[in-house]
């Protein structure tokens, strides 16, 4: 069996622990506290991401996707991706990536449940580890649209190493596949020097709508666009004027094809 440090946070279990998990431990609860200390609007815009991941997977679904690509996707919890998918498309595929042993020994749990999903420990910040990965090479046919998901971890990279991540999938996506982002962002002064002080766990940049919208420049943003995730369902809504908040957009690739022949 593998082992793992429990003394150090994580941030799959301190994600969990706001969601209000149990598959955390004691680093990891103090760590979430301390957070919630500096922001404490922290929990809530991890509970308004969770809902908008959701709500993202049943839309591409409806769309008529049947495979999904869950990115730092962290511990399960309810309503988890695959049962966001499968409400719609029973037979749909979701493949479960982390790099964390205690995240990817859930997903694998998982599978005596539902014969349609995946577990691959990878890192995502190597595309090429993760896409030649067996388990997402057996799940997902990339010359049919995926939904390709990247929730709550790009906030964990610079601007430009997130623009390239996302390019990077993209890239490996066909026409027709979505593309779900989202970060936890708010006001320099308010968020980006106390949030480095607080994370030990992982650092921490603060990313805006601008910053989103680089990394979907030549994918088309859905409505409502690139907005706070608890309105991203009803489209009302204001982006609080202090604090933090969650902000998220789809989109999706098109066909360049311009109908053009010689």
């Amino acid at each position: 069996m593998e082992t793992f440090d429990t003394t150090r946070p994580n941030m799959a279990r301190v994600y969990d622990y706001w969601l209000g998990g149990k598959d955390n431990y004691a680093a990891d609860r103090e760590l979430a506290r301390t957070m919630a200390e500096v922001n404490p609007g922290i929990p809530a815009m991890a509970r308004a991401n969770r809902e908008f991941i959701t709500a993202a997977v049943r839309k591409a679904a409806e769309a008529g996707v049947g495979q999904f690509l869950d990115l730092g996707a962290g511990l399960p919890t309810q309503p988890a991706v695959h049962h966001a998918a499968c409400a719609v498309k029973p037979d749909a595929r979701v493949v479960y990536v982390d790099n964390d042993p205690v995240v990817v020994s859930h997903a694998r749990a998982l599978l005596a449940t539902a014969p349609n999903i995946y577990a691959a420990r990878a890192d995502i910040t190597q595309p090429g580890e993760v896409l030649a990965h067996p388990a997402v090479r057996e799940a997902i046919d990339w010359a049919e649209p995926v939904c390709v998901i990247l929730a709550a971890i790009l906030h964990f990279r610079d601007t430009a190493a997130a623009g390239r991540l996302v390019a990077a999938y993209a890239d490996a996506s066909c026409a027709g596949s979505w593309l779900t982002v989202s970060v936890f962002s708010g006001h320099d002064d308010d968020m980006e020097v106390k949030s480095r002080v607080a994370y030990t766990a992982a650092t921490f940049w603060v990313h805006g709508a601008a910053d989103i919208a680089r990394w979907l420049d030549g994918l088309e943003v859905v409505p409502p666009g690139i907005c706070e995730a608890r309105r991203w369902r009803s489209g009302v809504g204001d982006i609080p004027g202090r604090g933090g908040w969650a902000l998220c957009a789809m989109a999706v690739k098109p066909d360049r094809h311009d109908g053009n022949s010689t």
